[in-house]
């Protein structure tokens, strides 16, 4: 029925695709567009999904098919918002079949192969997700920005942000690092106050960057990742208290934060064997093969 199954990762700053074939699932292609994070507007998801399909099958040297016959699984952030999940759902342009889940999900399935473990997920934002051997699922975090999403790319944005309002003041001292936030944000005192006027979680992860290229030269920069790879500690020992699941870290900031965690966690900490798109497309594979069942019986 299907040509193509589609797995899609979804967040706050980028979206990328895999794309294989139905038939024997060998790869086809991948290809990356905007963020489709539902925090943005469904609307919005769904032109940078559809631009990330389009961009794979392009690069392929594809014509893409008709949407009826491709099948996909999302994992978005966002999705927790039920109504905002329930919309893009509705909004459907035409997929013959679709699966929407949380990009932690998605990210844990990717991570583990589908078998039981832990990740977290440090990009724009953060959560935690373990699959139990019962097949349950514990989540910790992923409250969004921003009063949660603690050691995620905007939590550290807003903090630097922080900073250097007080170094504006007088509260703190001037440094390179602060120098270097502060160009990125607008550049002198009001600059930074129109900055802040539309600056979403985005804006804010993307000066994550400039906190980790200091981390070994500025004492604050230094301070920020300690204080989220504590934050990741703790996230850790909710998701699974006993400490027997093997845990990846995932995401744009796991290799950089992955120094800042306590030794006991850091020795526990595994490669994840592949990526939330990936996860995605486990995700269609078991809804397809459920379906070949139920019309099977």
């Amino acid at each position: 029925m299907f040509e193509y199954l589609i797995g899609v990762d979804g967040g706050g700053t980028g979206t990328r695709v895999r794309v294989e074939r139905a038939a024997d699932g060998v790869e086809l292609a991948r290809g990356s567009a905007g963020p489709s994070g539902l925090l943005h507007g469904v609307g919005k998801a769904w032109v940078a999904v559809q631009a990330a399909i389009d961009i794979a099958f392009v690069e392929a040297g594809v014509a893409r098919p008709p949407l009826a016959r491709l099948a996909f699984g999302l994992g978005l952030a966002g999705v927790h918002n039920k109504r905002w999940a329930a919309e893009f759902a509705a909004q459907n342009p035409g997929f013959g079949a679709i699966k929407v889940e949380t990009d932690a999900f998605c990210t844990l399935l990717g991570a583990h192969r589908g078998a039981c473990g832990a990740i977290i997920a440090l990009g724009t934002g953060s959560v935690g997700e373990a699959l139990l051997a019962d097949g349950t699922r514990r989540e910790v975090g992923g409250w969004g920005f921003p009063t949660g999403d603690e050691a995620g790319g905007a939590w550290l944005g807003l903090r630097a942000i922080n900073h250097v309002q007080k170094v504006f003041d007088g509260r703190r001292s001037s440094s390179e690092f602060a120098r270097a936030i502060m160009a990125a944000s607008g550049g002198d005192h009001d600059g930074m106050f129109n900055w802040q006027s539309t600056a979403n979680q985005t804006a804010y992860a993307q000066l994550a960057s400039i906190v980790v290229r200091y981390a070994d030269i500025d004492d604050t920069a230094h301070a920020l990742m300690v204080q989220a790879g504590a934050e990741i500690d703790e996230i850790a020992a909710a998701l699974d208290p006993g400490g027997r699941l093997p845990i990846a870290l995932c995401g744009g900031l796991a290799v950089p934060l992955c120094n800042f965690l306590s030794a006991q966690l850091k020795a526990r900490v595994i490669a994840p064997q592949s990526d939330a798109a990936a996860g995605a497309l486990f995700l269609v594979r078991q809804i397809l093969r459920g379906e070949q069942h139920a019309h099977s019986a």
